[in-house]
């Protein structure tokens, strides 16, 4: 019933209809293609002008103020913010981590902890840890303080940054 023969014709079968598949694909990509080569994306043949890029183009990004986020900051978000900072960081007076004690830090004195070797980098661009320069500070330690010990990357979104200034005010 079942010999080589006829599994011989049913896999030479099955081998034609994909081989007919696959020329048929090849002869439609042919006859249709309309863009360059492979990973180019196919041109429109006619563009219905809906005036959509115009309006992206006029509209401009408005920065707020630190100031405005830092008066709508949540000191309790802050200090989840903190848990970054712990890890180097102390909120105890006068103990001293990899960093300085964050106690106290809002209106301190830059480089004023006692028995806290600094680098001296913070000296050149601050007198005293406002909101702004810690907010300035905290978006990238590195670029605002070339020099500074501190490898912390910062934080990018300024709600971060005003929660967190908020707490440290709150807390010392």
């Amino acid at each position: 019933m079942f010999d080589t023969m006829t599994l011989t014709k049913i896999v030479g079968a099955f081998c034609g209809a994909l081989l007919i598949f696959l020329l048929g694909g090849w002869a439609g990509e042919v006859l249709y293609h309309t863009g360059g080569g492979h990973g180019d994306h196919a041109q429109q043949a006619y563009v219905i002008e809906t005036g959509e890029e115009d309006a992206g183009a006029e509209e401009e990004t408005v920065e707020i103020p630190f100031a405005e986020y830092f008066a709508a900051a949540d000191a309790a978000k802050g200090e989840k913010v903190y848990n970054k900072c712990k890890a180097c960081h102390s909120l105890e007076d006068g103990k001293n981590g990899t960093g300085p004690t964050l106690f106290g830090v809002v209106d301190r004195g830059v480089d004023a902890v006692a028995g806290y070797g600094y680098s001296g980098a913070l000296e050149k661009v601050a007198d005293v840890w406002s909101t702004e320069n810690l907010n300035d500070f905290l978006i990238d330690p590195k670029g605002y303080a070339p020099g500074t010990k501190m490898g912390f990357k910062g934080l990018p979104k300024p709600e971060d940054r005003a929660n967190l200034i908020a707490f440290l005010q709150a807390n010392g």
